[in-house]
């Protein structure tokens, strides 16, 4: 059967568009593309394979879900070539809920994968209980590299990595440094937040630097340190937060024009 367009992910949610599928037992793959693709595939109502790129299983599906831009489309009635989800589609979205509230504590204290952390000097002088993930991170802290270099060494992905360190800085064995610029990445300018937060606030009024601020969250940069590749997809993000169309529209054409004058 043909694909069926359902949405783009600038509109709508990704579990916005998982929801009838699951509803109504439906039996396919949901195709996401963009810069990143991916594909979620079901059987009755039940999600049992996910794909991106090199991953898949529950980390793909994790990867997926906070996704906020790409095309999204169905075909029913496909086979799935594999099975990666051994659990439930109850389970299967539980254990995402819970890693998505734990993920948004842990940006409170970490909101960058550029954060450097360092030994605290405030560590307590009483034997501590440190598990055998701690130990690896801490092998490889010393104040100067960052969260996204220790993961890359360890070959863990960023959620993993970032939980590991906020148990430690919890614990008041780490503390953080100063952030470092991304290497290599061409970083968006000065005017780019002013820009945002003044036309979005056109559109919401005084909630907008709230929800700037939630999002820089989900993305996991500062605004100090934000790639210019990623922010056409963090203004994609913005509109699904604006109710309605026609401002939705409006900010979406200012900050096209804003982007296309800084090239």
């Amino acid at each position: 059967m043909p694909e069926i367009f359902l949405s783009d992910l600038s509109q709508v949610k990704l579990f916005d568009i998982l929801k009838p599928l699951l509803v109504g037992r439906k039996t396919g793959v949901l195709s996401i593309k963009g810069k990143e693709n991916g594909e979620i595939h079901f059987e009755s109502g039940n999600i049992v394979h996910v794909r991106s790129g090199n991953s898949s299983g529950e980390e793909a599906f994790n990867l997926i879900m906070a996704w906020r831009a790409g095309k999204c489309a169905f075909e029913a009635d496909t086979i799935p070539p594999a099975r990666t989800i051994p659990i439930s589609t109850e389970q299967l979205l539980l254990n995402w809920s819970y890693r998505k509230q734990e993920w948004e504590k842990i940006r409170k204290a970490i909101p960058s994968s550029n954060a450097i952390f360092r030994l605290s000097p405030q560590t307590s002088s009483e034997d501590m209980n440190i598990k055998a993930d701690q130990w690896k991170v801490l092998a490889l802290t010393n104040g100067a590299r960052t969260v996204a270099e220790i993961a890359e060494t360890l070959k863990w992905d960023d959620f993993r990595t970032s939980r590991v360190i906020f148990q430690m800085v919890q614990s008041g064995l780490l503390e953080k440094g100063e952030e470092t610029k991304p290497p290599g990445k061409k970083l968006v300018g000065e005017e780019f937040f002013r820009t945002i937060e003044y036309e979005l606030k056109r559109a919401m009024g005084p909630v907008a630097p709230l929800i700037i601020d939630d999002k820089l969250s989900e993305f996991g940069f500062a605004k100090d340190y934000f790639p210019r590749d990623k922010a056409g997809f963090f203004i994609e993000a913005l509109c699904e937060e604006i109710p309605q169309e026609a401002k939705r529209k409006e900010f979406l054409r200012s900050m096209e024009d804003f982007l296309v004058r800084e090239k």
